[in-house]
């Protein structure tokens, strides 16, 4: 939610994975293989049987697919491990609560000597389930809501209703999920959702009533979201000194858009990676489905992450963006980027950087932001090894610039503007990482390249949120 991003308002992510811990920070252990191991790796085995006990309403057939790398095992280590695989890929359908391996000698009058079976003893999610979360967007918080019924028809579908409230946005919205049997990473969603937010550094408030339909798939090693959104959006002005620019912009419009996002992700970790390297890419071409707003819209991200020495970590970020609009009509202020704040550009106020008028901030059709961060472990390493792993001090270096482009000059031009008045800041600070949720920041910042206009942040700067530059 509320990031350098095209889009003010964004609904609650519905679709996909739940929300959790995950310990995708752990590092891998290469340990010796024991005697004992080597005899069981040695031995020649046959998977006669999988039995999956425990089933209610889920479908055989979709199981089959999680469950059939088992058969292919020929030892007892080559069985554990592809039952543990299986075992996974059950519990990621989100429709069990609980999943236990059971390995026993076959029996029964066609058993081999060396055969075994395998079950799995599941218990499924009940029909109805509730939850409450708390959810950390770039420097809002939230309370989450939600009603879930999962595995709906028997296959691993989901019906979800989810209801946010935050400092700065309000949300609900209803969304159905469904995955293709023996590929999760392919799934197809329908949402419909409502979103109010207020944006105090635009004097700005916007109502968003939409409903969307989103495929998500691997290809190869990237993955793919193609997507369509139809949104009737209200603008409106928060106080009575609203620009008169801000005042123009107010009113409703209808946007119907559709677009496409391909990510690689190697990292291990998405909020305070130590390897890995991130690739995304957005396109969105509104208009030509329908509604008012009629542009086409390109940005990118990408992170690399190297580990040092002394357990220390150096990450690199660069975010890129552009707006043009298709024909006479100027571009919304609710679609142009945002920069500046705690999460991208530190040391200057939330959003506040770039085009503004009588003090609210418009946003602009181009941005490029870098940043450079050296991560290391606290001084004297206190409580190593337990919560102190939590924290880490980092050292950073960021800059960027927001700008609107006069699209008839041509791109020498636009790159001299977008080099000029570049506003940049340094400083150090410390960082808490929230399992795989969230992070926080507390950094003493030291903005410079301020233009007229900026409001910086000079000193002791707080952030939160799940995406920083």
């Amino acid at each position: 939610m509320g990031t350098v991003h095209a889009r003010s308002l964004d609904p609650l992510p519905m679709s996909g994975p739940d929300f959790g811990v995950h310990g995708d920070d752990a590092e891998l252990v290469e340990v010796e293989p024991e005697a004992k191991q080597e005899v069981l790796e040695n031995k020649d085995v046959v998977v006669q049987r999988v039995h999956i006990d425990g089933l209610g309403r889920t479908k055989d057939d979709l199981l089959g697919y999680e469950i059939a790398e088992v058969f292919t095992a020929t030892n007892l280590i080559d069985v554990m491990k592809k039952s543990h695989e299986a075992r996974e890929k059950l519990l990621r359908l989100g429709i069990f609560r609980q999943v236990e391996v059971v390995i026993d000698t076959s029996d029964g009058e066609d058993a081999l000597s060396n055969g075994v079976d395998v079950t799995f003893e599941v218990a499924e999610l009940r029909r109805l389930t509730g939850s409450y979360n708390t959810m950390v967007g770039n420097n809002e918080g939230s309370m989450v809501l939600g009603l879930k019924l999962p595995n709906m028809l028997g296959r691993a579908e989901k019906l979800t209703f989810q209801f946010s409230y935050g400092t700065k946005e309000t949300s609900y919205g209803l969304s159905f999920f469904k995955p293709q049997p023996g590929h999760f990473d392919r799934n197809l969603s329908i949402n419909m959702y409502k979103v109010s937010g207020q944006f105090p550094w635009s004097s700005l408030r916007e109502t968003d009533r939409g409903v969307s339909t989103e495929m998500n798939f691997p290809i190869w090693k990237t993955s793919h979201t193609l997507k369509w959104e139809g949104v009737w959006r209200e603008l409106g002005w928060l106080a009575r000194t609203a620009s008169f620019a801000v005042r123009e912009e107010s009113g409703h419009s209808i946007k119907s858009s559709i677009s496409h996002a391909m990510v690689i992700d190697t990292r291990n970790s998405a909020i305070l990676p130590r390897r890995g390297a991130l690739l995304k890419i957005n396109q969105e071409l509104a208009g030509y489905t329908g509604g008012d707003a009629s542009f086409l819209k390109e940005d990118f991200e990408i992170q690399l992450n190297k580990r040092l020495f002394w357990d220390s970590v150096l990450s690199t970020s660069l975010w890129g963006g552009l707006l043009v609009p298709i024909g006479d009509q100027p571009s919304c202020i609710a679609d142009r980027f945002y920069l500046g704040g705690p999460t991208s550009v530190r040391g200057f106020s939330m959003y506040s950087i770039g085009p503004q008028s009588e003090g609210d901030y418009l946003g602009g059709e181009a941005y490029w932001a870098g940043g450079m961060h050296l991560y290391t472990p606290l001084p004297f390493r206190p409580g190593r090894g337990g919560f102190g792993d939590l924290f880490r001090t980092h050292f950073f270096l960021n800059a960027g610039n927001l700008c609107n482009l006069n699209y008839g000059e041509g791109p020498q031009a636009h790159l001299q503007k977008l080099a000029e008045c570049i506003r940049w800041s340094y400083g150090a600070g410390i960082v808490l990482r929230l399992g795989n949720i969230a992070r926080l920041e507390l950094n003493y910042c030291i903005p410079m390249g301020v233009q007229s206009g900026d409001r910086i942040c000079d000193g002791v700067q707080f952030g939160a949120g799940i995406r920083f530059l």
